[in-house]
């Protein structure tokens, strides 16, 4: 007998597992440092954060599911064979061993381990050794992908959330402040809602989704679903179940980084922010509390991601490796740049997903709403093509100053600037994508005429 739907224990443990590979690193300091930027306007903040650190991600998934495709580099061949493998390569990277994996652990160090060290001297040699450990974990689970829904769903998630909800009830019970009478930050007094919109950039989610997709096809289809449709039905279900969660969370963890305004000034980041609140409300077991929920969070991420990154590889270059290799080499590079420190890592992340998030938003709607254009690659071609060079200045405008400065672009950015409306917002590329997909759409129906 063919089976067309999951239970509803199944549901539970793939949305689970889902939501374990979510919520790690980004997920934890980025909605807490929202908070305290935006003070009063907590409300518009958590509308726009969620929609790029929730919706996205759960549309990601879904996208995935819902052209039926083998993977990210699938979905992006609409586009082009090259390009697809080029900015698959690039997807899997950034959200790997380039940046969110190396940052889960250095959020997991920064924010647990180094409030507990009483000499700065001994962070690079602490940051060294915990790094290592952590990976040899991370190592562990991710040559075992078949027991994923047990590592993350079962036994991880539940620790986590444990610990995460000790710290966020006491946060919020015994409030520094309210957060009505915060003052905002600067760049939170007005376009709050776009501003945290591209805060929610930094959680890397929605980029994440569109690799994790594969990873939750995979599951379900080894608790016995085979047909395509169901299969995409139960994905948005665990998507939607998983997404929901998670703005549950992100709500509260940005009215407590609001609250706590009235005990500390603004962080550098947000894992100096959940170190500060955790040692207030806690005392000495505010750290150990802090430094098992950071930890097990992040640890469970990179599991996810390395899982995904070493499967990803194996097929888009069969034969060169074995799965267990790629988990391997994605590790031990992970662990070398983790060493970096924590705001290095978000510093120079930023550039690459202002990139990446204009192309991989595109996608993503294309796929959902591809079926009113019939999946024409006319469409696919022009959004993107429209698309890129916008991007491309965003990326360019996020580049550290003294490398705009010595590249001598500011001049071209800002000529670029004022040809695109909303570029002053990060969001230049919308226009060009709109212009991109009329385009497509013409093309599609002359060529039908």
């Amino acid at each position: 007998m063919t089976k067309h739907r999951l239970t509803y224990k199944e549901k539970l443990l793939v949305a689970g597992t889902l939501f374990g590979m979510f919520f790690g690193a980004g997920n934890l300091i980025f909605p807490v440092h929202l908070g305290q930027l935006a003070g009063r306007n907590t409300l518009p903040a958590m509308a726009g954060f969620i929609l790029t650190a929730v919706g996205l991600p759960v549309l990601a998934v879904a996208a995935i599911g819902n052209t039926h495709s083998e993977g990210l580099q699938a979905l992006a061949d609409k586009i082009g064979k090259g390009y697809s493998r080029i900015f698959t390569c690039l997807l899997y990277l950034t959200i790997g061993p380039f940046f969110a994996i190396p940052r889960c652990a250095t959020t997991s160090f920064t924010t647990g381990v180094l409030p507990m060290l009483g000499n700065a001297e001994s962070e690079a040699p602490a940051l060294f050794i915990f790094s290592l450990i952590f990976f040899a974990l991370v190592l562990f689970f991710s040559l075992r992908p078949a027991n994923i829904t047990v590592w993350i769903g079962k036994i991880i998630n539940p620790v986590f959330l444990m610990f995460l909800a000790v710290l966020v009830v006491t946060a919020l019970t015994n409030p520094g402040a309210a957060a009505s009478l915060v003052e905002p930050a600067a760049a939170y007094q007005s376009h709050v809602l776009l501003s945290a919109t591209i805060e929610g950039y930094g959680t890397m989610d929605a980029i994440a989704g569109l690799a994790f997709g594969i990873v939750v096809i995979d599951i379900i289809r080894r608790m016995g679903l085979r047909d395509d449709a169901d299969i995409a039905g139960q994905v948005l279900q665990s998507g939607v179940m998983a997404g929901i969660l998670m703005a549950f969370i992100y709500a509260l963890m940005i009215l407590m980084g609001a609250q706590s305004r009235g005990l500390f000034e603004i962080s550098e980041n947000g894992g100096i922010a959940l170190a500060q609140i955790s040692g207030h409300y806690l005392g000495s077991m505010g750290c150990i509390v802090l430094a098992v929920t950071i930890t097990f969070a992040c640890l469970k991420t990179s599991i996810g991601l390395v899982t995904s990154c070493a499967e990803a590889f194996l097929k888009m270059f069969p034969g060169r490796c074995s799965y267990q290799t790629w988990a391997v080499v994605f590790t031990v590079f992970s662990f070398g740049i983790s060493n970096v420190g924590l705001s290095a890592i978000i510093h120079y992340s930023l550039p690459v997903l202002m990139l990446l998030y204009p192309l991989s938003i595109t996608l993503i709607l294309m796929a959902l709403f591809g079926t009113l254009f019939h999946h024409d690659r006319h469409v696919y071609v022009c959004v993107t093509a429209f698309t890129l060079p916008a991007a491309l200045l965003d990326f360019l405008k996020a580049l550290p100053e003294p490398l705009l400065i010595r590249l001598h672009l500011e001049g071209i950015i800002q000529a670029a600037g004022k040809m695109l409306p909303m570029s002053d917002i990060n969001l230049g590329w919308v226009v060009p994508a709109i212009a991109g997909l009329i385009l497509g759409l013409i093309l599609m129906v002359n060529r039908k005429v």
